[in-house]
């Protein structure tokens, strides 16, 4: 569940979950069982014959999604969902031209490493067709928590370095990769309207911030009230297990009738098994309200944390997907990067993990599983206390 154990059999609090995908706990006893019934049944079948793991799954996830998101296509991994997705939309727009946020990550193929948003992220390859917006960070964005005033940048950019239409806008709500940062307030309204405006489809990367990891919704992009375009999925959609999948409208998926689209592995029977179980425990378990129970009250302890400690610059996130950021100089917001990794290792030498992230690595990305209780996150608090302590 939200433990692990070393080969000496040793236990250790797992507060990252595998990068946000662990959301209903480490061999979740009716994930496993899905997965051996229907490795017995039916191991591999590609969607050239359709079987009833794949269709079932589908529909419920379908049913998750709000409007007319009810076509989904099936994938590996995130990298590969956006990329589908990125295709898709030039396809529907006839435009190619890509607007992502600094700071953004999405994946490190081909177009989705130009839609990656950090040189640390990026390879020495060619990357073209993709324009970086103002990132609408609330702790160190020049418009603080505005998020209309950085969306205004989004304008700017369609007008100054395309030919006034453009292919899609692509946002994560909480960036994960990029330290855990929430976009600012009122953010994705006003950058949607815009981008529709210019003929754009907007498109919402919820690997990491989607299934009730953020607890007030089951979808990161709800936080914000929009609906995107087209919507994209990995990570704890199958609890480890290698799936993703692109969700979109019957008018937008219409474009890849115009070719064959084949994905040998996307949607194969084992993964899919695993993925609609994932649902229903998350339903039955109510995994959703634990988010936001156990994630209001680990965010209240932290802030504690950043009262007692300087080295605490900022605190924020939803849910179990939360962040704390360490500085050195509050007003000058000094990455305190060694300080990160020093804490980091202390934190697993006394039993707990947490990962990290932003461009400096200075941020603790605490994404536990969404069974997590209270006990948990007290034990994970006081580690972190400890730690920094002795800083």
């Amino acid at each position: 569940m939200q433990y692990l154990f070393d080969d000496n059999g040793r236990r250790y609090l797992d507060a990252f979950g595998g990068i946000a995908t662990v959301c209903c706990g480490h061999c979740h006893p009716d994930v496993v069982e899905a997965i051996v019934n229907q490795t017995k049944r039916l191991q591999h079948s590609t969607i050239l014959y359709l079987n009833h793991a794949i269709t079932d799954f589908a529909e419920a996830l379908a049913s998750k999604l709000p409007g007319d998101l009810k076509v989904v296509f099936f994938t590996n991994s995130g990298t590969e969902a956006n990329e589908l997705a990125i295709m898709m939309a030039k396809l529907y727009t006839g435009c190619h031209d890509i607007i992502s946020l600094r700071n953004a990550y999405h994946g490190n193929a081909g177009v989705t490493m130009s839609t990656t948003g950090q040189s640390i992220w990026k390879f020495n390859v060619v990357q073209s067709g993709v324009h970086h917006t103002i990132n609408p960070d609330p702790y160190r964005g020049v418009f603080g928590s505005d998020g209309e005033k950085y969306a205004k940048d989004v304008e700017d950019l369609i007008q100054s370095a395309t030919s006034g239409s453009v292919a899609a806008f692509m946002s994560e709500a909480i960036q994960g990769v990029g330290g855990i940062v929430e976009l600012a307030p009122g953010y994705l309204p006003a950058a949607y309207s815009i981008v529709r405006k210019a003929g754009g489809l907007c498109i919402a990367d919820e690997v990491q911030a989607g299934f009730a990891r953020t607890g007030s919704h089951f979808w990161g992009f709800e936080n914000q009230g929009v609906v995107p375009d087209i919507v994209t999925m990995a990570k704890g959609i199958g609890n480890g297990i290698p799936l993703g999948a692109v969700v979109t409208t019957p008018e937008i998926a219409q474009v890849l009738k115009r070719r064959n689209y084949f994905n040998t592995f996307g949607g194969n029977p084992v993964c899919t098994a695993a993925g609609l179980a994932v649902l229903r425990v998350i339903e039955k378990e109510k995994l959703q309200e634990n988010a936001h129970v156990v994630g209001s009250y680990l965010k209240e302890r932290l802030m504690d944390l950043k009262n007692k400690h300087d080295i605490v610059g900022d605190v924020r996130g939803r849910g179990l997907l939360l962040g704390v950021e360490l500085v050195t100089d509050h007003k000058l917001k000094t990455p305190a990067s060694a300080e990160t990794v020093h804490i980091m290792d202390k934190m697993k030498d006394m039993g707990v993990l947490v990962g990290k992230g932003g461009f400096c690595g200075n941020v603790f990305r605490i994404t536990p599983p969404l069974c997590f209780t209270k006990e948990d996150a007290d034990f994970l608090v006081d580690v972190m206390d400890f730690a920094m302590s002795k800083i």
